[in-house]
């Protein structure tokens, strides 16, 4: 999960650089044509040769990428957040960001690992988080963003959602995927991102 999580915010800059001249949706399409490759390039395998037809997204749609406020978290306490396959993983809370989405206030809270095998990059933070469209549009574990400490500017963020992605674990057994804390559940439905992966159903 680190790998590609840390593949992604690579793409995140070489999607910014390459888009002059790009719609929306055509930076889009190639962000998750590199996201893909990805996970088709993953040692460890969370998705089986073929199954990458199963993987669909949300059409994108700039309204869900919006501008949230940072609001630090310092000397917060560290905890462990459970996971899908039983363990748990250390994590800090760095930062709460609210913004708001479809005209509704909401709030994240984002965090950074504590793990000393995964803290090679100082800058990455991590948002796992449910909404209202688990289990029936998308995967009932929750889905994951990621964005960078560099990335605050004035205590303002850009989140965007048409890049959420899911864990390992909605792909297939054997990986120890972060479950969303319960202060990250929006309740609303947020129909963007990655989609439930359907390879199961065939």
């Amino acid at each position: 999960m680190q790998l590609l999580r840390t593949y992604i915010i690579g793409i995140l800059v070489l999607t910014h650089l390459t888009a002059c001249g790009q719609t929306y949706k055509e930076e889009m399409s190639n962000y998750r044509k590199q996201y893909i490759a990805a996970l088709k390039a993953e040692q460890r395998q969370p998705i089986k040769p073929g199954d990458e037809k199963f993987i669909e997204f949300f059409e994108p749609d700039e309204q869900y990428k919006v501008t949230g406020t940072v609001k630090l978290s310092p000397g917060a306490t560290p905890f462990l957040i459970p996971t899908h396959s039983g363990k748990q993983k250390p994590f800090v809370e760095y930062c709460t960001i609210e913004f708001k989405l479809k005209d509704t206030v909401l709030t994240l809270h984002a965090y950074q690992s504590m793990n000393p095998m995964q803290q090679g990059d100082n800058d990455e933070l991590f948002i796992p988080f449910n909404d209202r469209t688990n289990y029936d549009y998308t995967y009932g574990g929750g889905r994951y963003l990621d964005i960078k400490k560099g990335e605050i500017k004035n205590d303002v963020v850009t989140l965007d959602f048409n890049k959420c992605y899911n864990p390992y674990c909605a792909y297939s057994d054997g990986f120890s995927c972060p479950i969303p804390p319960q202060e990250n559940y929006l309740k609303i439905s947020v129909f963007a991102g990655e989609k439930l992966f359907k390879a199961q159903l065939y």
